[in-house]
């Protein structure tokens, strides 16, 4: 299960290098699914933005290429490669692929 509200304002958003390097999906949806998450890929091209999501469970955000801009609560998250955010319920947040490249990440529900 996710941490919730309650936590987020003692929680910290950004585990770095949490997936060793190349990271591996399988090994990403593993340890998700033992923590109560789903986990779907997602692949966006250079400059994609998706902006003021708001959803009514956690989130976690893992990038397997690339790199990626989350904005939430008036933070900015830059995760690259291996690194794990998380995104409590009910916090509007954005998504910006920053990479000059394709960008593959994971993402999932819990």
């Amino acid at each position: 299960m996710g941490l919730g509200m309650a936590a987020a304002a003692t929680q910290d958003f950004v585990s770095h290098a949490k997936f060793p390097r190349p990271v591996s999906a399988a090994a990403v949806r593993e340890d998700w699914r033992a923590r109560g998450f789903t986990c779907e890929n997602f692949v966006d091209p250079p400059g994609r933005e998706w902006n003021d999501f708001v959803h009514d469970t956690d989130e976690l955000v893992t990038v397997i290429d690339g790199r990626l801009r989350v904005l939430m609560n008036g933070n900015t998250h830059d995760i690259e490669a291996g690194d794990e955010l998380f995104i409590p319920k009910g916090i509007r947040h954005s998504v910006h692929n920053l990479h000059r490249d394709t960008t593959r990440w994971l993402f999932g529900y819990g």
